[in-house]
This record gives structure tokens, sequence and C-alpha cells, in this order.
């Protein structure tokens, strides 16, 4: 206590010169009357306007922040200044000398310098106080579950489940042996004097390589009837876009249903910054319930329950600005080279980063930070902030590579914080895909897909195409804090598009095309019929791989180049055009064949096995989504305390593997009983 009270003094010295200084430097900020004071009495006005704005700030701004929880997350993001600055000016109101006064713009500078500074001041202090760490870290999380500390916490330990979206295997390894990631390095046992405490194992997706499958199937068991990241469906006639609310939650449900158990978090677990919920009942930022409207939707609690603290708002607006400012200026640097390949980054796409690797990478430690100290027993949390950056940066850049190691400082906190929870906890550190590299289909060939089946249909082409966005999760994450819904051109499609013409969408390096006039999966033999050249098109051009289709002969047939045409049942023995995409191809191949809303026409882009580049038919220099390379092999990280993920000489094969395994996990050393139901 006694630390707590003389930090708290520090603290409240330091913001008392701090505005003495901004006094002597802003003209409309005044701490003495028109007619002088002493240095004295400046010191006296200055002390007390510093100890009020400190009382205002502690007590006042989580009720101020409670009273906007219908306010989108980002517009509180910016009101925090406004509030900031009001809070400031009733202090100086308060001052009992009567002599202090600012304009308010220059109330709100005042407000987020003093803020800053008393949160540099106080964390400072607080680093050699482990302590007094703790209750800092505390105090950065859920301020709401310090005043109900967690009764009888079970002696077993929680599981923390962290994932880093979008970072492949090979790709953490080789920033592990750079030096990039110091604290993942120390959990393997590289570096001086470090002890082994994990294991690292990759595992491999299904042929949908992206964060909706993968991670719909690892947190709730089922990832069937998801043939990429968006398709149409003849049934309903609607488009599924896994990173929009409502398909979200649609997909969650068909999950639920399937396996017979609400998913993997449902004993006492928090979902954080994911897409799905994973049945637990403490939620933030995940997008499945982000279409709900009222106080019921807890989609973004985790902003309020961040922002509720006025330094973390100052700390956190400042990053923001300095990330945006360090994209523009990576971008400049590639344009000026004239580096290859590359891709648009102007518009919006600076902030939209910003959002991913600060501001929901912030939010979301801090809920982690909070569940530990509320003593939960499982979480698990996605950070999408590599997978952001790599689309558009490539999957091996330095801006990547900068992302990585802000990444790392994370897991290093969460760590230091596992030694100051109520219960011990073991972290276990997965990817839900990699990203492969590669120009773009576009950049390559001058049109896009969807041009390409149109002309092979005979339709015309249009001169200009409209270019098709990355659909990464920090867009979709974005439109949630704002309450926009993502609806990814769902409507045009239904409304502008002729029934007879061909819907193509992009998922990555994988496409889709579909005949929204024809109510079941066409046929080789339908499509030949109809469009006579569109199958040979697409299987000889020198962009695409191979290409998926129904046949009434074969059943499923892959196409290739010069003729080739494998039926599903003999391609572990004759692999062609799926034979330069590695083992386990044809199960992936087969399986989707499976799915009930698989597309007319599923086309892979080209794949080169030397450098594990693909072609992506949308606007990302680094992608996933399909076959090919490394977008395919993402990484499990395991505590060595737990069983090992798979046996000797076997392989983890599928989002729905990594789920069992997940499952056992967490029922070993007394854990919380998960269901069964069916995904066991």
């Amino acid at each position: 206590m006694g630390s707590a009270v003389w930090r708290s003094v520090a603290v409240w010295a330091v913001s008392t010169v701090t505005m003495l200084v901004l006094a002597g430097i802003l003209p409309d900020f005044k701490l003495q009357s028109p007619d002088g004071d002493s240095a004295t009495s400046i010191a006296v006005t200055a002390a007390l306007g510093a100890g009020a704005f400190g009382v205002l700030s502690s007590v006042v701004w989580p009720l101020l922040v409670r009273a906007l929880l219908l306010v989108p997350a980002l517009v509180l993001g910016v009101l925090v200044f406004f509030l900031n600055g009001s809070l400031l000016l009733l202090a100086l109101r308060l001052d009992p000398s009567g002599q202090s006064e600012a304009a308010p713009e220059t109330a709100v500078v005042v407000a987020a310098v003093m803020s800053a500074v008393a949160s540099a001041t106080g964390g400072a202090l607080a680093v050699r106080d482990d302590d007094a760490y703790r209750r800092r870290l505390y105090r950065l999380s859920d301020r709401r579950r310090r005043q109900a500390p967690p009764p009888g916490v079970p002696s077993a330990p929680g599981t923390v489940f962290l994932q880093l979206d979008g970072v492949g295997h090979d790709v953490l390894v080789d920033a592990i042996g750079r030096g990039l990631m110091p604290t993942v390095a120390g959990w393997l046992g590289e570096g001086t004097g470090a002890r082994t405490t994990h294991r690292l194992a990759p595992w491999r997706t299904d042929w949908s390589s992206q964060t909706g499958a993968s991670q719909l199937g690892i947190l709730h068991g089922s990832n069937h009837d998801v043939p990429a990241f968006r398709w149409y469906e003849k049934d309903s006639r609607e488009i599924m876009v896994c990173n929009r609310p409502t398909s979200a939650a649609e997909l969650q449900r068909r999950a639920i249903e399937r396996t017979g158990d609400g998913g993997l978090l449902t004993v006492d677990g928090a979902s954080r910054g994911n897409l799905f919920s994973g049945g637990a009942e403490q939620l933030a930022l995940v997008l499945s319930v982000a279409a709900r409207r009222g106080r019921e939707n807890r989609s973004r609690a985790g902003y309020f329950a961040y922002f509720s603290d006025p330094a973390n708002a100052v700390r956190t607006a400042l990053s923001f600005v300095a990330d945006v400012g360090r994209e523009i200026g990576e971008y400049t640097r590639v344009r000026l080279r004239k580096q290859r390949p590359r891709v648009g980054r102007g518009g919006l796409y600076p902030f939209i980063r910003a959002f991913a690797t600060v501001i929901e990478r912030d939010v979301v430690v801090a809920a982690v930070i909070g569940d530990m100290f509320a003593g939960r027993a499982s979480v698990y949390a996605d950070l999408v902030a590599y997978d952001e950056v790599a689309h558009h940066s490539g999957p091996r850049s330095r801006d990547a590579e900068k992302v990585l190691q802000r990444l790392d400082r994370s897991l290093a906190l969460i760590e230091q914080v596992a030694e100051h929870a109520p219960r011990a906890y073991r972290v276990v550190l997965l990817s839900d895909h990699g990203q492969s590299p590669g120009e773009t289909f576009r950049a390559r060939y001058g049109l896009g897909l969807a041009e390409l089946v149109r002309a092979g249909c005979g339709l015309p082409v249009p001169r200009k195409a409209r270019r098709t966005h990355s659909g990464a999760e920090a867009r979709a994450a974005v439109r949630a804090a704002l309450r926009r819904p993502v609806e990814e051109g769902g409507e045009e499609f239904r409304s502008s598009t002729p029934p007879s013409e061909p819907i193509v969408l992009a998922s990555g390096n994988l496409g889709l095309v579909s005949f929204p006039d024809v109510p079941h999966r066409m046929s080789r033999e339908e499509i030949d019929a109809r469009h006579p050249a569109l199958l040979t098109t697409l299987a000889n051009h020198p962009g695409i791989g191979f290409v998926l289709v129904r046949s009434e002969e074969h059943g499923g047939l892959v196409l290739g180049a010069h003729g080739a045409a494998i039926p599903l049942d003999e391609l572990d023995d004759d692999p062609g055009p799926l034979a330069d995409f590695g083992p386990g191809a044809a199960d992936a191949v087969r399986r989707t064949h499976s799915f009930p809303h698989v597309a007319d026409i599923m086309v892979n882009s080209w794949y080169d096995p030397e450098d594990g580049e693909v072609l992506a038919f949308e606007e990302q220099i680094g992608s996933h989504g399909g076959l090919g390379g490394a977008q395919g092999r993402p990484f499990l990280m395991s505590p060595l305390s737990l069983s090992p993920p798979v046996g000797a000489g076997e392989e983890l094969v599928g989002a729905e593997q990594v789920h069992r395994v997940l499952r056992r996990w967490l029922r070993e050393d007394d854990g919380p009983q998960v269901p069964v139901g069916g995904g066991e």
C-alpha cells in the first residue's frame, strides 16, 4: 500500500510540473490572475489543478465511458480527447484560487499531454515493484472485473490460446532464427540461459486456408461446407462472406448444430478478437455477435473497457498516428524504388492497418490480461496485425518483420502477467494459416478472373474492370467497430447481375464460379453445353493450376492443361495437375467436393513449388485461401506439460483435428470438462 501511495504522489508531482511547463508554452493556458501572482501561488494553483484532474480522471471518466456504450467504438476513441479536455476545464473551475483558465482547444492538448506523462511516469515507477506492476497491468484490463475478484479460483491451470493470424510455420522459424521474436525463442529454449518450455509443430490446413474455415473448425469443431472465404449459395441466393457478421453468425449456428455442443470455450471461457465465439460467455470484439443490436451486444465491450482509462486512449492514439505515418513512409519508399510486386496501399488503408496493428492489438491484449487476472479457465484471442500487413507488404517484408517484433513484445507482456495471475496459466501459441507470396493474377496477365470467365463464356468484358478488394479480417473489424455491416457486395450481385451470367468470387488464390439461374451444381457436361470454351479456357490458362468440376460420368473431376482430366478417386495414383501442390492436396480437394455449397467451378491458381509463389485473384501480394505453398502450413506451439498434439511420425491435418487436440488439452490436469459432442 505504501508503494502505491508513494507512486501516486510522484505521478501527481510530475503532472503538476507538466502543467506548469504547458502554462509557460501555451498562450491560451493560464495559471495566474491578470495582475500576476507569486511563483508559490502559481505552483499551488498547478498542484490543485493537477490533483483535481487526476481525481476526476479516476472517478468520473469510467462513468462517462459507460454512458457512451451505444457510441461506435472508433467514435469513442475520438471523443476521448474532447472528454478529457472537458475534465481538465472542470478541474480548473474547481480550483479554489479561481485563477486558472484555458481555451477549449488548448484544454484538449493539455489533458492529452498530462495523461500521457502520468501514464509513462506511473509505468516507469511500477517496473521495479512486481506487486505494483501487477496492479498496473490489472488497471489496464477491464476495471469491472477488479470490483468483483474471482471467488475460489480453481487450482488447476487455465489455458490461453493466442492466435497469430496468418503467421506460417516457416515464417515463425525464420523470425526466431533472426532474433525478431526473443520471447518465442526463449520458450523453445533458444538463447542464453533459456529453458525449453514449449514444442513447435506444423499443421496442414484444409483447401480453404483462411481464418473463416480454420477458426470455425478450431473453435467449434466443424468447418464442414465452408468451401472458401466467400461463396454463393444457390438455395438462399445469398453470398456468404466469412467476415460478414450475419454470415459468421450463421456459420457458427451451423457448426453448433452439426457438432451438438457450443464450442471449445463453453466452460468459463473468453473469446477475444475472433470471428466466432467458441461458445464463450465472455465476449469482446467477436464478429459473429456484431450484427446484434442493443445493449446485449458485447462484441465491442473490449473497446469500452480499454478506453475507460484515458491514459490508454492517449497512448494508443499516439501509436495509431505513428503507425499511419509509418505505413505512408514505407509505401512511399516502395514506390520510389519501383519495387515489385506491390499493390495499392492508399486511401483508407493506412488507417485500417493502424487499427489492426495498434488499436485491436492493444484492446485484445488488455482483454486477455483481464481474463487472466479474473482467473478464467480458457481464453482464445486472435491478433490480426501480421496478416493485415503481410497481405499488402508481403509475408517476409520489412513491414511484416516489424509487426512480428511488436507481437513478440505483447507475448512477453502476457507471459509476465501469468506470473501474477490468481492461477497458473499454460500459453498455447498457434496460427490459423500462413501466407504465400506472389504478384496478383491481374498484374501478371492484365485481367482478373472474372474477366477471364466472361471471355470464356463469350460475354462482353468491361474495359475498366473492377478490382477485387482484400477481404482481410481487419477491414471487417473496423466496420464492426463503426457499426457498419460487412456486406461485400452481396446485394449488388443479386440486383445487378443477370441470372444467366456467372457470379465469380475470389478467396486469395482460390476462385469460385457459380451460375445462379441453375438451382443445382452444374456438371461438366452442362457447362460445356452452355459455354463450350469456358472450362478449356480456364484449365489451359498459364495462371491457373487446376479446376474442379462435377462430372456426370466420373463424379468429381480435376481438370488441367493439355486436356488433363483426372477423376477424384484416381488422384492417389495419378495426381495430374495436383502433383506440384504436395501431399494432402487430393484429400483436401475430395473433401471440398463433398460440400453441399461447393461452387459449380472451383479454380486454384498456378503455384511455383520452387519459390512458393501463387497468383492471388484479390489485390494481395501475400495471400491465402487456396492450395499452394506456405499458406497451408501454419503452426501449433504448446507447453511441454501438455501431451504432444499427435504421435511420432503422424501429421496434424485440418482445423477439426486441431480442435480435438485443444479439447484434449483442456481436459488434461483436471482442466475444464468441455462437452464431447460430435466433434470428438
